[in-house]
């Protein structure tokens, strides 16, 4: 009998070795050839470099009008003005975090600023302004002082609705323990904490001591705070016990958890 013949016996070896096929061409010359890749690397290298000449070269997108909200005291004027926006300079470019540290510095009754970019021309100004919880007398002006503790603006007259602070610190060893600083922001603290209905009838919050610190409303009427501790639960006291002895004068929530009223 005959044996294979050399086709059989290849295929045979070819089915035990499959790697031993025919030989497949190199990998090089499988691979894109690199005039074909050229066209895709230029198409976005001009890409990129029209979109910068648009975003700081072109007159398309730069800025030409600034404006400002929010504001309450301060004029939108007084803010653009302070801000001093870069008109005509492409709005990208604009550093809106240097603007906003302007302003904060230029302008303490700024709380808080957002600087927005408005496309394509220009440039938003969000002011928050600062609200006073307090004012402060001297030399015949008056200082505002906010919840924060932050005295930001002397006004020559006094804002409506704001309790003005009295400090009748004794020249001790608690004034100098505690200082006038901490005494006034303990100060600012109570009066932060106040409901809103108390808030609107107090006159004057006094301090004393850091642990003697009183309200004085209208209608002759007398709230002793005690320290700046506690003041959130101390307030909500203070407003239940107005509406169970709404005829008393004097309060006392010093000690939240027995609180007092007196007088008619």
């Amino acid at each position: 009998m005959a044996g294979p013949t050399t086709a059989e016996r290849g295929e045979r070896q070819a089915r035990q070795d499959p790697g031993s096929g025919p030989p497949r061409p190199p990998l090089l010359k499988r691979l894109p050839k690199p005039r074909k890749l050229i066209i895709p690397v230029v198409c976005l290298a001009l890409l990129a470099a029209g979109c910068l000449w648009v975003l700081y070269g072109s007159q398309w997108l730069r800025v030409e009008r600034v404006s400002a909200s929010g504001t309450r005291v301060l004029t939108p004027d007084q803010v653009v003005e302070a801000a001093d926006v870069p008109v005509g300079s492409p709005l990208i470019s604009v550093d809106t975090d240097v603007i906003e540290a302007r302003l904060r510095r230029k302008l303490p009754r700024i709380d808080s600023v957002d600087v927005v970019r408005s496309w394509p021309h220009g440039i938003g100004l969000k002011v928050i302004e600062r609200t006073p919880v307090l004012i402060a007398e001297k030399g015949g002006k008056f200082i505002e002082v906010d919840a924060k503790g932050v005295r930001y603006a002397t006004v020559s007259r006094a804002p409506k609705g704001v309790p003005a602070l009295e400090l009748t610190v004794p020249r001790s060893a608690g004034l100098r323990r505690f200082g006038t600083d901490r005494l006034m922001r303990e100060a600012v603290r109570v009066a932060g904490s106040l409901p809103a209905a108390v808030a609107r009838d107090t006159q004057v919050v006094k301090v004393r001591s850091y642990d003697s610190i009183s309200l004085e409303l209208s209608g002759n009427r007398t709230v002793l705070w005690g320290s700046g501790e506690k003041s959130g639960v101390k307030a909500r006291t203070l407003g239940a016990l107005m509406k169970a002895a709404p005829e008393a004068r004097h309060f006392d929530v010093s000690v939240p958890t027995a609180p007092a009223s007196s007088g008619s």
